[in-house]
């Protein structure tokens, strides 16, 4: 069969990973948002533990013991234990900074961890990034000093957080790049196992309960069904990401991650009548086109990319 011929034949498939990869991004958005309506009753770490201990569950019967032999010949373990910490270190800080940020200002924030990663990889990986990509960068860079503006999210606590934590989502990403041929399945756990225990270390008892830590409750029948189901659509948006990365080119469906700006503003606007500011939309703009031109930029190099994380 002529490559002519074949082409026609893959659009389908592309399709289909975009709509997945789509699917996965509002999955994970309508989990956000889930997580964040919960943080108005509890502390981010029970909402944490109870989402590790749903993640746990369902991977338990994916691993196999090919992964856990793949796991143990690869080595590098210090990189899963990097890697795992900062990815539980991260969501923490994504989950506390939605307590008070609006979701789609926590969003922004967290678009522009890709772009830090081309940095990131520049000077740790030693990875050849052109002038075009490093302008991009400052672009990037530029896109969350608008959005920080006044007018935009105020510089606090929670702005902090949220920045602090997208450098962390960013290096892990780095340092996943180091990690290709790990079953993803063992990614997944090797970074879920840290979240789940720093947040069950968080139940300790604390006189003055806080937004973070301390405080925990016994939920009724409702809250204890959205907690699980928190966990279980963060699960199935990760399942359809990387299943996206699979059907389809990744420089095909990575620009549709960026849909989740979207999904937060949607989602920030109906459940807790949050309104974008212009300051926050025109970080987002620029955020969103410098990512966007930075996946051009490494499908018209070659440069391979990690697949999204939970």
């Amino acid at each position: 069969m002529s490559q002519a011929a074949a082409a026609p034949a893959e659009v389908p498939r592309l399709l289909a990973g975009i709509f997945i990869t789509l699917l996965g991004v509002f999955v994970f958005s309508l989990s956000n948002a889930l997580a964040k309506w919960l943080t108005g009753g509890y502390p981010v770490g029970e909402i944490l533990f109870a989402r590790s201990v749903v993640v746990l569950l369902v991977l338990a019967g994916f691993i196999t013991r090919d992964d856990l032999r793949a796991m143990r010949q690869g080595g590098r373990f210090g990189l899963h234990a990097w890697r795992g910490l900062l990815s539980a270190v991260e969501v923490v800080c994504f989950y506390w900074a939605i307590v008070e940020l609006p979701l789609a200002g926590g969003t922004t924030i967290y678009l522009a961890a890709p772009i830090y990663v081309t940095a990131l990889a520049a000077i740790f990986l030693r990875e050849d990034v052109g002038w075009r990509r490093w302008c991009a960068v400052l672009a990037g860079f530029g896109g969350v000093l608008v959005a920080l503006q006044p007018g935009g999210l105020a510089l606090n606590i929670y702005t902090l957080v949220s920045l602090a934590g997208s450098f962390m989502y960013a290096a892990s990403l780095v340092i996943t790049r180091r990690l290709r041929g790990t079953p993803t399945t063992l990614l997944v756990t090797a970074q879920v196992v840290p979240l789940l225990l720093i947040t069950a270390a968080s139940a300790w008892p604390i006189q003055q309960p806080t937004s973070l830590v301390g405080g925990w409750l016994l939920p009724g029948w409702r809250d204890a069904a959205i907690l699980g189901l928190v966990g279980l659509l963060s699960m199935v948006g990760y399942l359809c990401i990387n299943r996206g990365i699979q059907m389809a080119p990744a420089s095909a469906v990575t620009p549709f991650n960026y849909t989740s700006i979207v999904w937060a503003s949607i989602l920030g606007y109906l459940v807790f009548g949050e309104v974008p500011t212009a300051a926050l939309l025109a970080g987002a703009t620029i955020i969103v086109a410098a990512g966007l031109y930075i996946v051009l930029r490494e499908h018209v190099r070659g440069v391979a990319r990690p697949p999204p994380l939970v």
